[in-house]
């Protein structure tokens, strides 16, 4: 039974917040130099680390990581954030006059800088998770199997390549940092792409992204999966009892559902 398959990456393949952050202490260098260009900054590092690891959950898009550490760096909580990032983020982006377009030009830039500079540091914060790229490697031999991202797709291609040996081509990994597509209409153009399969798979890590996906009627027929591993909390994996359109997995599931 041919499947096609629309994986999430950050949060499902790769745990990327130690990378990210990273980048977007050396984001806010650039952007706020008098702030984080500073011996007091460059101290705090590993603790800002930490506490957006905290606070990966809320994060939708990478460009967001830079404002989430100026916001933990003057004292905004872990707990505050994770309830209230929704409203903060355009708060704060009013409150700096910034701009989303330049702000994932820096980021993406930060990162090549890098990855020119040293790919073997840019490449050590990230890990694929435990019993993940082995699934996917089988899957792809039998099934259509896509990426579906709001990560820049060179990254992910990157990453996937030299961290899970799996070569995935360039035309399978959709992202939405330069084109804001919502996954749902990726999810469509590839329902409508590959009429000949007979199960149709989208596996997240964001609760809030598989929701809105669950209303729309036009994803009626796609089995939504949230993992257990990934971005989001126990509060959300318990808000899903009982709701029969998306189902919580553990990656001995998530391994069955690749065969």
């Amino acid at each position: 039974m041919k499947k096609l398959i629309a994986l999430d990456f950050d949060g499902v393949v790769c745990d990327s917040v130690g990378e990210s952050s990273l980048s977007a202490i050396k984001a806010a260098a650039l952007q706020w130099p008098d702030i984080f260009n500073t011996d007091i900054a460059k101290d705090r590092t590993e603790e800002l680390v930490e506490k957006m690891r905290a606070v990966r959950p809320v994060i939708e898009t990478g460009y967001e990581n830079v404002v989430q550490i100026r916001c933990l760096y003057e004292g905004v909580t872990v707990l505050k954030m994770l309830e209230c990032w929704e409203h903060m983020l355009p708060q704060k982006m009013k409150e700096w006059q910034l701009d989303r377009a330049e702000l994932v030009t820096l980021f993406g830039r930060v990162r090549d800088d890098w990855i020119q500079d040293d790919l073997s540091g840019w490449l050590a914060p990230n890990r694929i998770y435990e019993s993940v790229a082995s699934p996917i490697q089988r899957a792809m031999h039998e099934h259509e199997v896509y990426i579906v991202t709001t990560k820049q797709a060179h990254y992910t291609e990157l990453i996937l390549r030299d961290m899970a040996s799996i070569n995935l081509s360039a035309d399978r990994i959709f992202s939405q940092t330069i084109s804001g597509r919502p996954k749902s209409e990726v999810l469509e153009a590839l329902a409508a792409k590959h009429t000949d399969v007979q199960e149709y798979i989208f596996v997240e890590d964001k609760l809030s992204t598989l929701e809105k996906v669950s209303k729309d009627p036009l994803m009626s027929s796609w089995q939504l999966y949230l993992v257990d591993w990934g971005y989001n909390t126990a509060v959300e994996r318990q808000r899903l009892e009982g709701n029969p359109r998306i189902q919580v997995i553990n990656k001995t599931q998530f391994a069955e559902l690749m065969l």
